[in-house]
């Protein structure tokens, strides 16, 4: 799954460290620990050439910017280059293999797809970096050492136990392999063998990928049958309070606020709550939330990219193209503005977590609360008009 650092548990993360211990010393350490752990030492061995430290790994991770953009910048960007017909076609392509999944763990086909085709283009992209090496950089970095640490032992672990040999182990620079990104303690736990031969590999096996993946969904809480969006059309005198991914109503509540189908048809009222989500505030795009979508943010925390995950998902099911709204007309905030109103709102008492432009679950809510506060529209989207207001303190 793709990787998110903003967002992540304090006690993962260790802001502006610095370094200052030796690799070596760091690794002859580790592969004692492995050798307590059980992992024998022809698997160290066999990594050993790929337990190397990666100065272009850290690189990476220090200066990630693609989850800064809008929902509106991602969604285009990842449902473009035939992503959308590509994805019809493998349903179909392996619609046996799917009806299988389906009937072991209820996660219908269109949403595996979507993973499938945004992680890896259908396996075609699955990443080009040895992924032990990029583990190994990552456990000895000093910012989230205990979560990759736990990941590369893992990674040994799947050689250890057949799965995977080291030097196949090619995925992204954060260390994810497979048709479907999975981080390496994802893997060890929850991949299966779908096609018999005794391995499971989702590098290579296109039947392993798509039930591990189902498996993986169910942990995250998928439910059996139960949808997981709607695009919705509401009203421009709706309550803006109520649009927060945390607020459930029953249908038949937005249905009674003029809440509609995305083409001005009355809402399905069936017995369900649902939050309503406006990812670029009132002006934007407009969906309701299931309990379902509960596993999209397990999968990824961003939820520019799990709105667009899921939205891809009713795609591939026949939904049409969402409706943008203002579309490029929404105000919107530049990455260092964006940086700004993360350092006020933590000297205002709120928690959005590390300040680094990228407008995660605790920046929205952050803002909803300072837009109360200022008698704004609490659409939770930040404008120039609410950092003018924050700059002055009226």
């Amino acid at each position: 799954m793709a990787f998110l650092l903003s967002g992540m548990p304090a006690a993962w993360t260790q802001e502006n460290c610095r370094n200052t211990g030796n690799f070596d010393s760091w690794l002859a350490a580790f592969k004692r620990e492995a050798l307590s752990q059980g992992i024998s030492q022809a698997t160290i061995n066999a990594a050993s050439p790929y337990l190397v430290f990666d100065q272009r790994i850290l690189n990476i991770d220090r200066s990630q910017r693609f989850f800064a953009q809008t929902f509106l910048e991602i969604s285009d960007k990842m449902l473009a280059g035939g992503r959308i017909p590509g994805g019809i076609a493998k349903i179909k392509q392996n619609q046996a293999l799917f009806a299988r999944e389906e009937k072991e763990f209820g996660v219908p086909a269109a949403v595996i797809t979507a993973f499938w085709g945004l992680e890896s283009d259908f396996g075609v992209g699955q990443g080009k970096d040895q992924s032990i090496k990029s583990l190994a950089t990552l456990a000895f970095d000093c910012r989230r050492p205990d979560r990759f640490r736990g990941h590369l032992f893992d990674a040994l672990r799947l050689i250890e136990r057949g799965d995977l040999r080291a030097d196949e182990m090619i995925g992204s620079w954060a260390g994810e392999l497979g048709h479907t990104q999975f981080m390496p303690s994802e893997y060890m736990a929850h991949a299966i063998d779908y096609d018999g031969d005794g391995r499971r590999n989702l590098i290579k096996s296109v039947p392993d990928v798509i039930g591990s993946t189902g498996k993986y969904l169910v942990h995250l809480g998928w439910r059996r049958g139960e949808p997981w969006l709607r695009e919705v059309k509401v009203p421009q005198n709706l309550n803006w309070q109520e649009a927060d991914r945390n607020i459930k109503h029953p249908l038949s509540q937005w249905a009674a606020w003029g809440v509609t189908r995305a083409n001005g048809q009355p809402l399905q009222t069936e017995n369900l709550k649902a939050s309503l989500v406006l990812p670029m505030g009132r002006l934007g795009p407009a969906f309701l939330t299931f309990d379902n979508f509960l596993a999209y943010v397990g999968w990824n925390e961003s939820l520019n990219y799990s709105l667009t995950a899921a939205h891809y998902a009713t795609r591939l099911e026949g939904a049409p193209p969402m409706n943008k709204g203002a579309g490029a007309n929404i105000p919107k905030l530049t990455i260092d503005e964006n940086r700004e109103l993360q350092q006020m709102l933590t000297r205002m008492g709120h928690d959005v977590g590390r300040a680094d432009g990228v407008l995660g679950l605790k920046s929205r809510t952050a803002v909803r609360a300072v837009q109360i506060k200022y008698a704004l529209p609490a659409d939770s989207w930040p404008t120039p008009e609410l950092l003018a207001r924050m700059r002055t303190g009226r």
